[in-house]
């Protein structure tokens, strides 16, 4: 579903990723940790066109992004970043609507999405879909980032450090949360986090990301028993 050849990106000569290969399939979620400035976010860009690589090729579905209408592709692909990024003047029906409805979907469709996808995050409908987004806590706004990504049923997610900006008993909840919807949505997710518990509560495999190289991509087992040093090192300063 989501195939990245041989990549590279460089921001004023230097490189942000270089040389990176992966393939993720429909049903697995790859969590790419990484310091500050290791390139995992650049990564994740580079799938929904918001970076396009210089070198390399990066495919959805079997098909060069390139090849696609940037805004186009993006509407196909769902996108959770930190602090959800919700329209503060749109209700939380509205919010979760915004892709359906420029797609032109039917209302009545729109409306069943809506109520379908706040039920899942565990938001009743009945509660939530008529507030306005600074009238709900963090985590909810989150659950509320979360179904919007959902709403056009798209067939990957990409998930850019969601939870970083939560306190620790929200994040650890919403991560609990997730873990339960993983299997359900059946799609090819990437989830960007440099918080080691998080990556390998969550990840089907783990990626690791060092000066723009992928530099470990397994199970979570084997990351946690990897003898690499690169491995070794993260797991030390991240104890």
């Amino acid at each position: 579903m989501i195939e990245l050849v041989d990549v590279s990106k460089r921001f004023a000569g230097s490189f942000a990723v270089q040389h990176v290969s992966l393939s993720i399939a429909a049903g697995e979620l790859v969590a790419v940790l990484g310091e500050s400035g290791s390139g995992k976010t650049t990564l994740v860009k580079m799938v929904n066109r918001l970076v396009d690589p210089d070198d390399g090729e990066v495919r959805v579905d079997g098909r060069d992004v390139r090849t696609q209408d940037a805004v186009s592709l993006r509407r196909t692909i769902g996108y959770v970043i930190q602090q959800a990024g919700l329209f503060p003047h749109l209700t939380i029906a509205e919010n979760v609507a915004v892709v359906p409805r420029l797609l032109d979907w039917e209302h009545d469709e729109i409306d069943k999405r809506v109520d379908e996808l706040l039920a899942l995050v565990e938001l009743a409908p009945d509660r939530f879909r008529e507030r306005f987004p600074d009238q709900l806590s963090g985590g909810q706004r989150q659950r509320v980032g979360v179904a919007r990504a959902l709403a056009a049923r798209p067939k990957l997610l990409l998930l850019d450090e969601p939870f970083g900006a939560l306190d620790p008993i929200t994040r650890s909840e919403l991560q609990r949360e997730f873990k339960g919807l993983i299997a359900r949505l059946g799609k090819a997710m990437v989830f960007v986090t440099h918080d080691v518990r998080e990556g390998l509560l969550l990840g089907t495999r783990i990626g690791l990301m060092q000066d723009g190289r992928l530099v470990f991509l397994g199970t979570p087992e084997q990351f946690h028993r990897s003898p690499e040093p690169e491995v070794r090192a993260f797991l030390e300063a991240a104890a």
